[in-house]
């Protein structure tokens, strides 16, 4: 081979579309998928066929107008995981970033080989070549990066994401394709096996980049998961000393009003000490009530939450034994009852009718375990993410509640579950009786 262009005409076009389905199959067997087994085998079948049809059409155009071919299998690729993930289409096009990279890596690894062996080798031989290679490199892939993804609910990636991931496979496809384009630049290639072992390295080392850039992303997203848990954990206890500090004040007005009381009674004129009476009555009304459990830590919480809820028109009761929680550190106990609270009394404020909006908690021992359970009514949606139920509000800061309960209640080898139905929403969070924190 001493051309480009023969180069190119000779690379069979039905193995570099089952390349980029292989790579595609890839992230789909490590994402959440869009539907069942059934139904992403007839998406995957559609997907082969999509991509043979314009590999074979790609082929039939002039040298000129490869790129634009190599561009629309890229987009048939695209739209091969749009459809087969639950994916956004920023994460769509950043996972086709990286299948389309792994393609060009398995077919040009196959090539490089079948191009050294081709006059020794039978074409059955050849074929079986091929499907090693995929296999092989195709296993390796998704072992790396089923490690890389992990087990993650949803795909949270951004525009900057997106543009670094595509300049990495631009950059890369760019460079491993440049001698299939012109011998006549410094960088290119002039004989057949220096172009392939250029273009399987610069494939594989894009790859790699591709790899790296997830795992900074990563994380970069566990910092960011973590300052936002450590911020309202903060606030959260910042929010119980500034309870605390508002219940001993209130405190102290009602016991001082017993006093101011007691010389409005000495009073002579009858009505107009009965009129300074009701006055400061009605002036101190509600500041005793403030929710006693047995543990000031709670009670400074609850009452908080109270005073929110009504705010709302939200109606809370409760049943609480809070000795039972002794075990939980303030910042702990602050975090679970603070956010399971404010997620049922957001939640319940949407309801139009004040009669409607309704907050149970029950703090209780049961058996050897202790159980909070915190119910609610609802407008009866529930928005989730995979597998992962999501706040409804997009402001900044909002999304952690349930996540910071989880991670507090696990650290004292708690459990959460979540049941509910049209009407009523309910979180409950079992501990093992008088547990300490594992770290």
């Amino acid at each position: 081979m001493n051309g480009a262009e023969e180069i190119v005409a000779d690379i069979p076009r039905h193995l570099t579309a089952l390349a980029e389905w292989g790579a595609c199959l890839v992230y789909v067997l490590i994402l959440g998928r869009r539907w069942r087994a059934g139904g992403t085998i007839l998406v995957a079948a559609a997907g082969l066929a999509a991509l043979l049809l314009t590999q074979w059409w790609a082929g039939t155009l002039p040298l000129a107008l490869w790129i634009p071919g190599m561009l629309a299998a890229a987009a048939v690729m695209y739209g091969f995981l749009s459809a087969a993930l639950a994916v956004t289409p920023l994460g769509a096009g950043y996972i086709a970033a990286r299948a389309f990279v792994l393609g060009e890596l398995a077919a040009s690894v196959y090539w490089q080989l079948d191009r050294f062996y081709a006059e020794e080798i039978p074409p059955l031989a050849q074929a079986l070549l091929c499907v090693a290679v995929y296999t092989v490199v195709f296993a390796l892939a998704w072992a790396a990066e089923r490690g890389t993804f992990g087990r993650v609910d949803v795909l949270r990636v951004s525009g900057r994401d997106l543009v670094g991931a595509a300049a990495i496979t631009v950059a890369t496809f760019a460079i491993s394709n440049l001698s299939f384009i012109s011998a006549n630049t410094p960088f290119s290639g002039r004989f057949g096996t220096e172009i392939f072992y250029i273009r399987t390295l610069v494939d594989f080392a894009g790859f790699i980049a591709l790899y790296v850039q997830h795992r900074v992303h990563n994380e970069a997203v566990v910092r960011r998961d973590a300052d936002a848990m450590a911020h309202l954990l903060r606030s959260q206890h910042e929010q119980y000393e500034l309870t605390r500090r508002s219940i001993d004040d209130v405190n102290r007005k009602y016991h001082d009003m017993k006093h101011h009381l007691d010389a409005l009674r000495a009073e002579q004129d009858a009505a107009a000490r009965s009129r300074m009476v009701d006055e400061l009555e009605d002036s101190i009304r509600g500041y005793g009530a403030v929710v006693h459990t047995g543990h000031h830590v709670l009670d400074a919480v609850l009452t908080a939450k109270r005073a929110y809820a009504a705010e709302n028109d939200v109606e809370v009761s409760y049943v609480a034994d809070g000795v039972l929680l002794e075990f939980l550190r303030p910042l702990d106990l602050t975090a679970i009852v603070g956010n399971a609270m404010d997620n049922a009394v957001q939640a319940a404020a949407r309801l139009p009718s004040p009669d409607q909006r309704l907050v149970r908690l029950a703090l209780f021992a049961q058996d050897d375990f202790v159980m909070l359970r915190v119910e609610n009514t609802y407008d009866g949606i529930v928005r989730r993410e995979g597998e992962r139920i999501v706040s409804r509000q997009t402001a900044e800061g909002h999304g952690y509640g349930l996540r910071n309960i989880e991670t507090a209640a696990t650290a004292y080898g708690g459990a959460v579950s979540i049941v509910h139905d049209e009407r009523w929403f309910s979180l409950r969070i079992l501990f093992p009786r008088g547990a300490r924190r594992e770290s």
